[in-house]
């Protein structure tokens, strides 16, 4: 009976073996493209990912001057997630709607050698101090790309083109991963352009393709370019409503009166006149452009207390604050924040701050450590953030996204060491810290916007 038993257990776990063996082979026979999903681990990486799926959409990049170096950083900075893109959206991660009430200033006046022939901006000069007895006790001179540049940080993308489609593009991932919705481009006229730079308005319609992909929207932020005044203004505005205005991704806010209006923010606008710009921006002005195919919210900066009477007078739709130093001006300081909006809602004005990450600008400007805001691994950026809620925006803006030389931006960066300098990095945190703080806030914001914008905003004539 012994023997009969050992018999059947050895003839039992041979038949259990050859049941193993055979299901193990039917599967390993399985085509690649069967409805089980990607192989394993490929929903790991988005840029693998989407090559499964992309079609026709890997024509335009294709056609992208892309080098291998930069292939290579941008598939490390991927952010990793355990959600695979969506066939029909290849692009796009699973992540929470984007903000539109959420905007952050962009900046595309850099340039290498690859691209532009020679770095530009990262090779920024060092500014003098206005007083020359303090200028002489700091050092001269302009930078040194690659490793010496005008930041006291160091971008993950290295010294990187504006004008590499792979940079606009990683850009455009960075801001979809931290669900800001709006871009506000820092922008010349044609033919005009910072004195450290040169124009970048052709490369405005390869932003807006490359936002577009990712459902981001596009605002002018209108720099104070030579000789700026009511009458070229208007020509600039129409030239960027016929030229860029219909874009699917060109940005319009919503009044609640129904109208969709572009969106202009203009940095120092108090350089001029509050005339000047009551010719452009009232309805009986000389130049003016209100209720005319090329009507918009014309958006000041508020630096002074006394500028807010200027901004009145001149006929503009709101304020914004710009500067990412609290106590800095009148308008950066956050204890002014719930002021200013009171000021706005009683003169039907839209009020936006600006918050940022921190401030630090002594690469450029050695003289000025005194302005200098310590990011405190988040904490400064989260305080301001804060203190923006609590003021019941109606827009709350960012800077920056990628002002290198004033340390605000958001943009990933990362420890680097020369043997001249160490620069700063966001340790002990990861590069991405300050997209994953921004998205946490957006989507705070967001739910709470909802809950007053309707009840406490007021609409816009």
């Amino acid at each position: 009976m012994a023997k009969f038993r050992r018999r059947t257990c050895i003839i039992l776990s041979l038949f259990i073996l050859f049941i193993f063996s055979l299901m193990m082979g039917l599967k390993m026979l399985r085509p690649n493209k069967a409805t089980f999903g990607d192989p394993f681990g490929l929903e790991l990486l988005p840029e693998l990912h989407q090559q499964t799926h992309l079609g026709k959409n890997l024509d335009s990049q294709n056609n992208d001057k892309i080098n291998s170096e930069t292939n290579i950083k941008n598939l490390k900075s991927v952010e990793i997630t355990l959600k695979p893109s969506k066939a029909s959206e290849p692009y796009l991660e699973e992540l929470q709607p984007l903000n539109y009430y959420l905007h952050v200033f962009y900046y595309s006046w850099y340039g290498n050698p690859q691209f532009d022939g020679k770095y530009i901006h990262w090779n920024h000069p060092i500014l003098k101090h206005w007083d020359p007895r303090i200028t002489k006790n700091y050092p001269q001179g302009k930078h040194n790309p690659p490793d010496d540049i005008g930041s006291s940080f160091y971008p993950e993308l290295g010294i990187y083109s504006s004008r590499d489609p792979s940079v606009i593009e990683t850009h455009m991932k960075q801001m979809y991963s931290a669900s800001i919705g709006v871009l506000a481009l820092s922008w010349y006229p044609p033919g005009t352009n910072d004195e450290n730079g040169e124009n970048t308005d052709d490369l405005v319609p390869t932003i807006l393709d490359k936002a577009h992909k990712y459902n981001l929207k596009v605002t002018f932020h209108i720099e104070p370019y030579s000789n700026r005044d009511d009458q070229n203004m208007y020509k600039n505005v129409k030239y960027i409503i016929d030229k860029y205005g219909s874009h699917p991704a060109f940005y319009r806010y919503k009044t609640k009166t129904g109208n969709a209006l572009p969106m202009f923010y203009i940095y120092d606008s108090y350089i001029t006149k509050p005339e000047k710009w009551a010719n452009l921006l009232t309805t009986t002005g000389s130049q003016s452009i209100r209720n005319s195919p090329y009507d918009g919210l014309f958006i000041a900066l508020l630096v002074e207390s006394k500028h807010r009477y200027d901004i009145l007078q001149g006929g503009f739709d709101g304020i914004y604050t710009y500067f990412a130093t609290n106590g800095f001006t009148y308008g950066s300081s956050y204890e002014n924040w719930a002021g200013l909006k009171f000021f706005c809602d009683q003169f039907n004005l839209l009020f936006i701050p600006s918050v940022g990450p921190g401030y630090i600008d002594t690469s450029i400007r050695p003289w000025n450590a005194q302005n200098t805001r310590n990011r405190i691994s988040g904490k400064y950026y989260e305080t301001a953030l804060g203190a923006a809620l609590h003021a019941h925006p109606s827009v709350i803006s960012i800077t920056s996204f990628n002002e290198w030389h004033e340390g605000t931006q958001i943009e990933k960066a990362v420890p680097k060491r020369t043997s001249n300098t160490v620069y700063l990095d966001y340790r002990p945190h990861k590069p991405s810290l300050y997209l994953e703080l921004t998205r946490k806030w957006s989507e705070k914001y967001s739910k709470e916007r909802a809950a007053y914008a309707f009840d406490h905003e007021l609409p816009l004539s």
